[in-house]
């Protein structure tokens, strides 16, 4: 996957969490921007279709309420770059810091867990025990 279009997807899914239309999204990058998006320009961004500047990744992130990094998210992807392609662990570990030997500070860190807290409760079988749990409450209580 090229960077663009990770850029892209998660643009889509934050602009959707949101509850925002392409129309509001490019509205509100205006405030940011010398003018806003089109529905269209929005569109082509969420399909990997054009490339970012750096006022507008911090436009996005100021108006999706989220931070630069985020948007560079690619899941479990390798990201395709004009000289190589980048494995999916090299990658997310740009996102995070250069130097493999060189402790996290504490929002990395915190960013990790969180990243990996989300992976477990998205578990089927940890879901389920949830739902059994939350039975187990109600037979126990009088």
């Amino acid at each position: 996957m090229r960077v663009e279009e990770a850029i892209g997807r998660q643009i889509a899914r934050l602009r959707t969490e949101r509850r925002l239309s392409l129309t509001e999204l490019g509205e509100a990058l205006g405030r940011y921007l010398d003018r806003p998006w089109s529905r269209q320009a929005v569109h082509q961004a969420e399909r990997g279709r054009r490339s970012f500047t750096a006022a507008e990744l911090t436009a996005l992130a100021l108006v999706l309420d989220t931070s630069v990094p985020v948007l560079f998210r690619a899941e479990d992807d390798g990201i395709e770059l004009p000289g190589r392609a980048v494995s999916p662990e090299e990658y997310r570990g740009i996102l995070l810091n250069r130097e493999r030997d060189m402790p996290l500070d504490g929002v990395e860190e915190l960013i990790i867990a969180l990243h990996d807290i989300g992976e477990v409760l998205s578990r089927p079988a940890l879901a389920r025990l949830v739902r059994i749990a939350r039975v187990a409450d109600q037979v126990a209580r009088p």
